[in-house]
């Protein structure tokens, strides 16, 4: 064990954290408002992508989404339960082709029309601010693009004596 508790500092990532999830719990409460409940807004993304390409599998899902298998296998958990996707074999025995449910189905209309407003406010909120967020994400994108995070780590890290 180390002298002092590292947690004890305050950490850099919880302010970004904590907006993110106040900006979806925000989100959620647009859902809710109109009556939808049990639909998380990270279900949108691959409710509005099933609907458009029909079946996938979570493998071919989570490629076309730019997300792990572990995050869309998840996901896709929670969905199920909700009685958002359906399941069935895919083409080998490890795999499931996940589908709409016609509650799932139901919803896209709506989902794709929060998920427009969604992104006018984001643009909205960039011109509303000094530093534009997608700006600032990019500029972090291209900087650890330069010398990747690990890198930086490394460059940093202290490790204990054995």
């Amino acid at each position: 064990m180390t002298s002092s508790d590292p947690t004890a500092v305050p950490d850099p990532w919880h302010a970004l954290h904590e907006l993110l999830a106040a900006m979806d719990a925000e989100i959620e409460k647009v859902y809710v408002e109109r009556g939808i409940e049990g639909v998380r807004p990270r279900f949108a993304y691959p409710l509005i992508r099933l609907a458009h390409t029909g079946p996938l599998t979570i493998r071919e899902l989570a490629k076309s989404l730019g997300r792990t298998h572990s995050a869309i296998s998840q996901t896709i958990a929670a969905m199920r339960k909700e009685g958002l996707v359906t399941s069935e074999p895919g083409p080998d025995a490890r795999t499931r082709r996940i589908d709409l449910s016609e509650r799932g189905r139901s919803l896209v209309p709506f989902l794709e029309a929060e998920w427009r407003a969604t992104h006018e406010t984001v643009a909205g909120l960039d011109s509303e601010i000094p530093y534009a967020m997608t700006a600032v994400v990019e500029e972090v994108r291209r900087a650890l693009e330069r010398r990747s995070m690990r890198q930086r780590i490394l460059d940093h890290l202290v490790e204990p004596p054995r």
